[in-house]
């Protein structure tokens, strides 16, 4: 049974998906088998950073109104999404070294570093950072994108105001959330974000030594050891601090 759009013309699944165009955007640059791999792998996780940003808008709108069970509830899917991501990593380790070495070099200057929607997740999270900008260089339309993430309240931001606006301290509310449940489950559920996310820079990093060692990534940096150094960002690090506290 086919679908119908609003002005009356007959959908399939193909059309409604748009399957054919979206088949056709996996065009390589070599004849190496794995780079189809690679490709699809990379635009998945580029339509999950679409969902994941769209989710955590919600969020932010969500508690923004004191809406805290929907803000919950998208963050529960976003949990749940951050965890495919991680699965996801598998996917590539099925990819020898030597195979991904067969098209490698001609991905530079491309780098995971220019991903945008990545930043947008970190910057609508909470940790901005408007150096990143700079790598978008010849991206107008992802430069702009980033520039209102960062002028732009993050999930930190209006979580620091409903705690501001309830006459709440993250150390109290953890010392006396029967207080508060529903704020103290907000707050759980923000850190479930925050440690889905370094689970995935996590094992992001380790397929990354297991593929190219400790070459310098293509597009630059440092490879396998910027990526360790990332490993300490945190969306909320007062979440994390208010454990010592108590």
């Amino acid at each position: 049974m086919g679908y119908q759009d609003a002005s009356g013309r007959r959908l399939s699944y193909g059309s409604y998906l748009h399957v054919p165009e979206l088949l056709g955007l996996q065009a390589g640059l070599t004849q190496a088998h794995d780079e189809l791999l690679f490709i699809v792998v990379h635009q998945a996780y580029e339509l999950w950073f679409k969902v994941v940003i769209h989710e955590l808008e919600a969020v932010r709108g969500a508690i923004d109104s004191d809406d805290l069970r929907a803000a919950r509830h998208y963050l529960n899917r976003v949990k749940v999404i951050e965890a495919l991501l991680v699965e996801q990593v598998g996917v590539l380790e099925t990819m020898a070294p030597q195979d991904f070495l067969t098209f490698r070099s001609e991905l530079a200057p491309a780098s995971g570093f220019q991903s945008a929607q990545f930043r947008e997740i970190e910057f609508l999270s909470g940790l901005k950072d408007a150096g990143y900008i700079k790598a978008l260089d010849g991206e107008p339309h992802a430069r702009a994108r980033l520039q209102r993430r960062l002028e732009e309240p993050s999930l930190l931001d209006v979580f620091t105001g409903l705690l501001d606006r309830r006459g709440v301290t993250i150390t109290n509310l953890y010392r006396h959330g029967d207080r508060d449940p529903d704020l103290l489950e907000l707050a759980e559920a923000l850190l479930d974000h925050d440690e889905g996310f370094r689970l995935w820079r996590l094992r992001h990093v380790q397929m990354v030594e297991r593929q190219i060692g400790d070459k310098p990534g293509t597009g630059g940096s440092t490879g396998v050891r910027y990526l360790q150094s990332t490993l300490g960002k945190r969306f909320f690090p007062e979440l994390w601090e208010v454990r010592s506290q108590l």
